[in-house]
């Protein structure tokens, strides 16, 4: 059986005006369920970062990102990441994104020492992994449909539906849409800085695709086999990135609405297929008045109603 590794973070920014109340909980909600899953909480199969712990194990941008080497470190493995915490956005400091804009987690020093932009959250998770291994992704934050930069984004809508995102043509519609805004008799800054925000997702899976791509719908190039090498990247997000991503209170406890909604499912339907884990959890946020889309997002094409491995 292969070795399964788990990285769980938890930021409540206790004491600061970005204070948060139940991420701290999901940890601890998220930790109980991968104990059903097989997943040992031995310290060498399992770090926990909040920030309620010290030294190594207290949530700065320096330990998380260690946290995250320390995951994809071994080949031949199962990978479980899970983040409640802040997400932002920030301004593209390459310049090679078309909107300007990167998606964000933030570390609990984030106002010191800056966010962690989702071209190194790719670098580190993604690019990072070994072969022969896989990475289970939940992110339980604002801004979060992008984060790791995959290629294929999967939505349910309000009827179960499961629609795939065509990165190409979402982004050259919103793009063109920004582009009449700023050309048109009509000028609105802030509104054409919005549309240009909403392409930022589609445009940035162009840098990690191969040339052969031009469709939109293959496989990442950071998956393409090499000398039979496999290695497969899933993240649920907890929203869209033009959206927010709530920290609820679920019958009396504090918790993060998408890792509630995403254990619910789990918990009903116990061995559940990619489909049904993206249309329950949806449908949980918006039974429950939470009105954030979780997304699907994927490295490469495969069956989505096959069953979810984790």
């Amino acid at each position: 059986m292969s070795r399964r590794k788990s990285l769980l973070i938890g930021i409540n920014y206790t004491g600061s005006q970005n204070e948060l109340r139940g991420c701290h909980q999901d940890v601890e909600n998220v930790a109980q369920f991968l104990s059903y899953w097989g997943y040992s909480d031995d310290p060498h199969s399992q770090v926990i970062l909040r920030d309620d712990l010290d030294g190594n194990y207290n949530p700065t941008g320096h330990n998380i990102l260690a946290a995250m080497d320390w995951l994809v470190s071994e080949p031949g493995t199962i990978n479980f990441l899970h983040y409640s915490g802040h997400g932002g956005q920030v301004r593209d400091p390459t310049g090679n994104h078309p909107s300007g804009v990167l998606d964000t987690i933030c570390p609990v020093d984030f106002q010191e020492n800056g966010q962690i932009d989702s071209d190194m959250l790719h670098q580190k998770l993604v690019r990072s992994l070994p072969s022969n291994s896989s990475l289970f992704v939940i992110l339980d934050c604002c801004h979060s449909g992008s984060a790791l930069e995959l290629p294929l984004v999967y939505r349910g809508d309000d009827d179960g539906n499961v629609n795939l995102v065509d990165n190409i043509k979402q982004g050259v519609r919103l793009l063109g849409e920004a582009n009449s805004l700023i050309q048109g008799g009509s000028f609105n800054m802030d509104e054409a800085q919005d549309l240009y925000a909403g392409a930022t997702s589609f445009f940035r899976s162009f840098k990690h695709m191969g040339d052969q791509q031009q469709s939109g719908l293959g496989q990442d190039a950071d998956y393409q086999e090499n000398s039979g090498d496999q290695k497969m990247v899933t993240m649920f997000s907890g929203c869209r990135d033009d959206q927010t991503s709530a920290d609820a209170n679920i019958q009396g406890t504090s918790e993060g609405a998408m890792s509630w909604a995403f254990l619910e499912t789990m918990k009903r339907i116990p061995n559940p297929t990619y489909i049904e884990a993206l249309t329950d959890t949806r449908a949980n946020l918006t039974q429950s008045q939470y009105t954030q889309v979780p997304q699907l997002s994927v490295g490469e094409n495969f069956d989505l109603n096959q069953p979810l491995a984790m």
